[in-house]
């Protein structure tokens, strides 16, 4: 079972790794004059600061004249999602960022809608999966998160911003399932977006926090949390004295995307147009520095392929969440 994981994992790495960069029609130069951005979950999390990044580096090399900005929690995300579907004649300057949990609960049939029924507009960053523990914890390392694990698994409260079976569930599945624990014996808190479980892990409420790097990564370098491992290939320059989970002997590799998504049936023009600008956009200062910022990877998959790139994850996922037993 741990080569089968193994296998999955770094098959969405590779598909990852060949649709990087910037595939996007060539089209005359545009600028925008508006921008909204839908965002599903609530503040501070991992949905809402690539949004508001985006914005911000849009707006500031001057390549989106205004951008606004929408929390709009519920449902895992679903609620955004049927509202941008409901009200696409309203909303066809919106754009909703979301990122693997959509694939995940579509699978789940949480939700009634897949990315087919909206109109994917481009992936624009990656983010690794890490661990957590606040600065006091007496959770040291890794190992001491395991041995703590093994001797009582109702007494490691591990919390993470969605929900059951969702994206940091399913990441901290599979890191103990390659230590040999049993992925359904984890006490897995679900909270609505990465600020409030961020704010569980601090308060106390669980020991240990599933997230990804760029929603950890300001309170790590802050001294309010410490991470404790990574789930990329090699270790981050973010984090460059973490240790990743293949180098302590887990090769536990996970990559989030996060991209945006309009209502049903916008044109390829304007597919094209919006791709126009975010490929400018990866270019700016501005956009290195708020990047850098969040530790994020650049991915620009544009279009029609990141439309084919979301068909393959959505096959590969389900087969990873089958081995942990997370769908049926």
């Amino acid at each position: 079972m741990k080569h089968l994981v193994k296998y999955i994992l770094q098959f969405i790495i590779l598909v990852c790794s060949v649709l990087l960069g910037g595939f996007y029609p060539q089209s005359a130069h545009a600028e925008l004059k508006k921008v909204h951005f839908l965002i599903p979950g609530g503040a501070g999390g991992g949905w809402d600061s690539t949004a508001r990044g985006v914005g911000q580096a849009l707006a500031n090399s001057k390549l989106v004249k205004r951008v606004s900005y929408q929390n709009m929690s519920g449902g895992g995300g679903g609620r955004a999602i049927a509202n941008l579907i409901n009200t696409a004649r309203r909303h066809q300057n919106t754009l909703m960022i979301n990122s693997t949990p959509f694939i995940i609960r579509s699978l789940q049939k949480i939700f009634t809608y897949t990315f087919q029924d909206l109109t994917p507009i481009a992936a624009v960053i990656s983010d690794y999966g890490v661990l957590a523990v606040s600065r006091n914890s007496k959770l040291a390392s890794w190992s001491d998160t395991l041995d703590q694990f093994h001797k009582d698994p109702t007494q490691l409260a591990i919390g993470g911003g969605s929900g059951r079976g969702s994206l940091d569930h399913l990441v901290v599945a599979q890191i103990f399932q390659m230590a040999g624990a049993d992925p359904k014996e984890i006490r897995y808190i679900p909270y609505d977006a990465g600020g409030k479980a961020m704010a569980g892990l601090l308060s106390g409420e669980t020991q240990v926090l599933s997230t990804g790097l760029g929603e950890a990564l300001e309170q790590h370098r802050a001294g309010q949390i410490r991470i404790l491992a990574i789930t990329s290939e090699k270790r981050s320059p973010a984090i460059p004295n973490v240790p990743t989970f293949t180098e302590l002997g887990y090769p536990a590799v996970f990559l989030n995307w996060r991209g945006f998504f309009g209502p049903p049936n916008i044109s390829e023009k304007k597919v094209n147009m919006y791709n126009q600008i975010l490929e400018k956009m990866f270019k700016t200062a501005e956009w290195e520095s708020i990047r850098k910022r969040n530790g994020w990877q650049n991915q620009h998959i544009a279009g029609q392929k990141f439309q084919e790139f979301l068909k393959q994850q959505e096959i590969q996922v389900a087969q990873l969440m089958r081995s942990l037993d997370f769908l049926k």
